[in-house]
């Protein structure tokens, strides 16, 4: 795969995120796929990023920004820096308590590319941080 369909390939996934269209985002997505996050387990397959994907959205809304994505010449990895922009709308078990509050959280992610499909996303956040901004708000 070439690099400019890595980063063509990122921009979709990260396009459908922002509109909210999960299904968009899994269509990307290896039959293998792994899901590595800093706090957490790893998610292997569809099926279990599907599931985290509707915890998530009845938990957050969340919308990126300034978003910059890099790929490999080969088109086999990629990465992705941006800003989250959310709200915490419903209590998450074992995180503080949900009241619509507002947080701005810089993020990034690492990404696998297989076949023209998204192998892997490692992703990477503050959970301090954004427990620190939750719990002022």
């Amino acid at each position: 795969m070439s690099r400019q369909a890595t980063l063509d390939l990122i921009a979709a996934y990260y396009d459908a995120f922002n509109r909210g269209d999960t299904a968009a985002m899994e269509a990307l997505l290896a039959d293998d796929f792994e899901h590595h996050v800093n706090e957490g387990d790893i998610r292997r397959g569809k099926a279990a990023f599907a599931e985290f994907n509707r915890h998530m959205t009845d938990s957050y809304a969340e919308r990126l920004t300034d978003m910059v994505v890099m790929a490999s010449e080969d088109g086999a990895r990629a990465a992705a820096e941006f800003v989250v922009n959310g709200e915490y709308l419903k209590t998450d078990p074992g995180l503080p308590e949900a009241n619509g509050q507002r947080y701005v959280l810089p993020a990034g992610a690492f990404f696998a590319v297989r076949d023209g499909r998204i192998a892997r996303v490692t992703t990477y956040y503050n959970l301090s941080d954004w427990t620190r901004q939750v719990s002022q708000g």
